[in-house]
């Protein structure tokens, strides 16, 4: 690993570091704290996948026009300060007007910061590149979440002032270990490479990603579109789990990813990555079953509990295959001059289905809980269909690059062989 993937990865944990402080508070924080009430907690946080909506179209052209490194300097100053502001504002105008602006930040820091490692790393090194990424993101929200919790215990206003201040901080503290980080010379837009011409049109014409980002879709809203709203809600409602199980299954979550990330890495990488990612939606068949048992099952509560957070742990070991296999395969869909462009685009879709799921699913959750779980059942099933038919538009070096690798090298190295017979010859 080379200086600059290790400051894209410390800059990686910090951003995750400062966004744990907050995230889990933000409700509690508008609503109660500030005493905005339940409307405007859910506009702030509305407001958040709006801005992301809004940026994420211009953020990969401006990547793949000026670098990523100059963008994400400008989205990280800006999320600072949209932190900080949050942390003192006390009308809604104010406090909506700050979500916009650390949500836009926010928004922005993730394509930039996946064609930073791509531009860092070779063919062989991305997949654990990624990997890296996915646990030092999740480690830096759980340990920020449980230091934020002890901060704001009394809930004072003055301590969630603090916990703001703590994030926009770690923002500013990535920009200067950013500004150390010099990335390998790649071409840009502006030098006229021909395969990225086309923009977003060329995009839209690559039955891939345009499969991969359906496919994306459908597992953000099966997935992460649910954890705070509906399957959260089903676990109240259904299953009668207390919040501070809530609390618990999500810890359950955070801990499989860091404790099978790189336990599952090496099954992984060796793969077909599209039989991976159909393996993760039998997984989440299998973790939505658990759900059904928990809230529809009839047994104790106890068995319903453990049933419910075992839920949240099966998503996450999905979560931990996923990581390694999905951010790299966009990277090597990706024509030269538009890793930005491919990034943005597959974050504006998880954006969407950010959008839509809790929308959808928070009202299942909470009133139609055989329905909710059927349906995510169904979708759950998709994943893995639409994996196997991305399958068949890869070429084997996307789909399984570290077989094409190795049948490469034993290619080069058959073709060596006579060569090397021929000079012995000749020596004698």
């Amino acid at each position: 690993m080379g200086a600059a993937m290790r400051r894209i990865h410390v800059g990686n944990a910090l951003s995750a570091f400062g966004l744990g402080f907050t995230v889990p508070f933000l409700y509690v924080y508008v609503a109660q704290v500030r005493e905005l009430g339940a409307t405007t907690a859910g506009l702030v946080l509305a407001v958040f996948a709006v801005a992301a909506l809004v940026v994420l179209p211009f953020t990969g052209r401006a990547v793949d026009r000026r670098g990523p490194l100059p963008v994400l300097m400008a989205a990280l100053v800006t999320a600072s300060v949209g932190a900080m502001s949050l942390g003192l504002s006390t009308s809604p105008q104010l406090v909506i007007a700050s979500a916009a602006l650390l949500g836009a930040g926010q928004a922005v820091m993730q394509p930039a910061l996946a064609t930073m490692i791509v531009e860092c790393s070779t063919a062989e090194t991305r997949t654990r590149a990624f990997a890296t990424q996915f646990f030092l993101q999740n480690l830096g929200l759980g340990v920020g979440g449980l230091i934020g919790g002890q901060i704001v215990k009394h809930e004072r206003p003055s301590d969630f002032t603090l916990l703001f201040a703590i994030e926009a901080s770690m923002f500013l503290l990535l920009v200067v270990v950013m500004a150390t980080v010099k990335l390998p010379r790649q071409p840009r837009i502006a030098d006229a490479l021909p395969q990225a011409k086309g923009g977003m049109r060329q995009l839209f014409r690559h039955r891939a990603m345009v499969q991969l980002c359906a496919l994306g879709f459908v597992m953000f809203f099966a997935c992460y579109g649910q954890f705070e709203s509906g399957l959260s809600a089903y676990g109240v409602e259904a299953a009668g789990i207390s919040p501070a199980t809530l609390g618990y299954a999500l810890a359950a979550n955070t801990g499989a990813i860091v404790v099978a990330q790189f336990v599952v890495l090496k099954f992984v990488e060796r793969r077909k990555r599209s039989k991976v990612i159909a393996s993760v939606g039998l997984i989440w068949v299998v973790a939505w079953i658990f759900a059904g048992y928990a809230g529809l099952g009839h047994g104790s509560q106890a068995m319903a509990t453990a049933a419910f957070i075992s839920t949240y742990a099966l998503f996450g070991l999905g979560e931990a295959m996923l990581s390694p296999t999905v951010a790299p395969l966009v990277a090597d869909l990706a024509p030269d001059g538009m890793v930005g462009q491919y990034n943005s685009a597959f974050a504006l879709v998880k954006q969407l289905a950010l959008a839509v799921g809790p929308a959808i699913g928070g009202p299942m959750g909470a009133q139609l809980h055989a329905p909710y779980i059927l349906t995510f059942i169904v979708f759950s099933l998709g994943i893995t269909l639409l994996a196997v038919k991305l399958g068949k538009q890869l070429t084997p070096q996307q789909n399984n690059p570290w077989a094409f690798r190795q049948a490469a090298a034993k290619a080069r190295a058959e073709d060596e062989v006579p060569v090397a017979r021929a000079e012995e010859v000749v020596a004698a």
